[in-house]
């Protein structure tokens, strides 16, 4: 049996000490644990690696322009998609958009265009004009037909908890809105 002493002193003053030695003996364990058991899975864990998605030099007008371009050709909507590589909303999202159902809802009824908004310093114009408040969080999709008319925009942040949310709301979302 261990006698823990009631002065609030030791605690303060000696127990830190103890304490962040039992935490980091506590995590060496578990590290090493976690090594072994990933050791015996059949398949190793890989570390997330955040994509490329928005490009920091495109001209996203022009981008634009050629979407719509596309869309009106191939009878398709454009999806403009407000975010950030640093966003691990925006990473989430990007990984519904290339699973199945949404893969093929997306190529066969979309073109879709990444607009970079900096650190929410970048593109706002562009996001103000399609009627999305980047504000609310990222990442905020506005969809546009074919001639550059908005037919919704994500007015309240709607996807910027994109990493709680499951693939079905990206088949649900791209479902309603498609062409």
């Amino acid at each position: 049996m261990i006698k823990v002493p009631a002065s609030p002193v030791f605690w303060s003053k000696r127990m830190c000490r103890g304490t962040a030695k039992l935490i980091v003996a506590a995590g060496l364990l578990c590290g090493a644990a976690g090594v072994h058991l990933q050791a015996q899975s059949n398949s190793a864990a890989m570390p997330f690696v955040p994509k490329h998605i928005y490009s920091e030099t495109a001209d996203p007008k022009a981008e634009i322009a050629a979407g719509l371009a596309k869309a009106k050709k191939e009878h398709k909507r454009v999806i403009l998609d407000f975010g950030g590589d640093w966003c691990g909303d925006c990473q989430v999202l990007d990984i519904y958009f290339h699973q199945q159902p949404n893969a093929q809802l997306l190529e066969k009824n979309f073109v879709l265009v990444h607009v970079w908004i900096g650190h929410f310093d970048r593109n706002i114009d562009l996001a103000a004009k399609y009627g999305v408040p980047i504000n609310k969080g990222v990442p905020a999709l506005a969809v546009l037909s074919s001639d550059g008319k908005v037919v919704y925009s994500q007015g309240t942040g709607q996807f910027a908890d994109m990493r709680n949310m499951e693939s079905k709301s990206v088949t649900e979302f791209l479902e309603k809105w498609k062409a």
